[in-house]
């Protein structure tokens, strides 16, 4: 990472799925967006579109530079929505470039794929179960492992990086590079530095944070992101900062009780 990068990255999970919606393990399965998906679709893409709507979002103000997503279509379809209410005229006002990256894909879930969860624990209970520890001593049968995941995700981090740093220009003339305070509340926070959004999904969120933080692998459990929730992680001083994790106040109306307890059974499951 260039050490004079002042750069944003914003990530945003994908809505509700079908699989999602009736139980089943998805992984790198085709599911478009639910009913429920589109409209958080809608709400991310609206927040998004607005960000100085309080409580303002941490992000500059210009236009993002693109929008990357996985190739599978519940990610394209949110990423669509994303793309659409912020070229609107009351928003940016301009269209924004979009791009699909195979290695955002999720994690390959092999034999799981389109399996009820009660079908999976019947069958591979005692996997499931390795796998909810500790990930990577065993996966899905035919699916992909972490540290194979982290190849490809380091290929996709290195090209979104190094768009922003072409986007970012050199450092200006006026002086050398200063590095700014990584203690919050001693400068100003919306600097107009380039930014993307990428589009994906839970477990390669995990692998990519993991990734960019220089974390162990064995950690890919301590991350959480809800559907269409909002993260946005600074590249400043050649490091990331984690400014915001899985924003989700937007949402609030589309969520009731139930909605909420199937979302927290489904983080407790090991799905992805």
């Amino acid at each position: 990472m260039p050490a004079d990068l002042e750069a944003t990255i914003v990530l945003v999970r994908h809505g509700e799925s079908t699989f999602i919606e009736e139980g089943r393990f998805q992984g790198q399965a085709e599911t478009p967006l639910s009913t429920l998906g589109r409209r958080q679709a809608e709400r991310a893409a609206d927040r998004l579109a607005h960000p100085a709507r309080s409580p303002a979002l941490p992000i500059p103000v210009r236009p993002p530079l693109e929008i990357v997503h996985s190739p599978l279509s519940r990610a394209t379809e949110t990423a669509s929505a994303l793309g659409a209410a912020m070229a609107a005229r009351d928003a940016f006002g301009q269209a924004i470039p979009s791009r699909p990256d195979a290695g955002l894909l999720e994690i390959g879930q092999g034999e799981w794929e389109g399996l009820y969860r009660s079908e999976i624990e019947t069958r591979w209970g005692d996997i499931l179960a390795i796998w909810r520890r500790r990930p990577l001593d065993a996966w899905a049968p035919g699916g992909e492992s972490i540290p194979a995941v982290q190849a490809r995700v380091r290929g996709s981090l290195a090209e979104l990086i190094g768009r922003l740093a072409a986007a970012g220009g050199p450092t200006p003339a006026a002086g050398p590079h200063v590095d700014r305070s990584p203690v919050a509340g001693y400068q100003r926070d919306d600097v107009d530095r380039p930014w993307s959004v990428v589009v994906g999904h839970d477990g390669v969120f995990r692998v990519l944070l993991l990734t960019l933080f220089d974390l162990p692998l064995e950690r890919f459990w301590m991350w959480s992101f809800d559907l269409c929730g909002i993260t946005v992680i600074e590249l400043r001083n050649g490091r990331a900062v984690l400014h915001a994790v899985n924003l989700t106040e937007h949402l609030a109306p589309l969520l009731d009780a139930a909605a909420q307890e199937a979302s927290e059974e489904r983080q407790r499951s090991g799905a992805l």
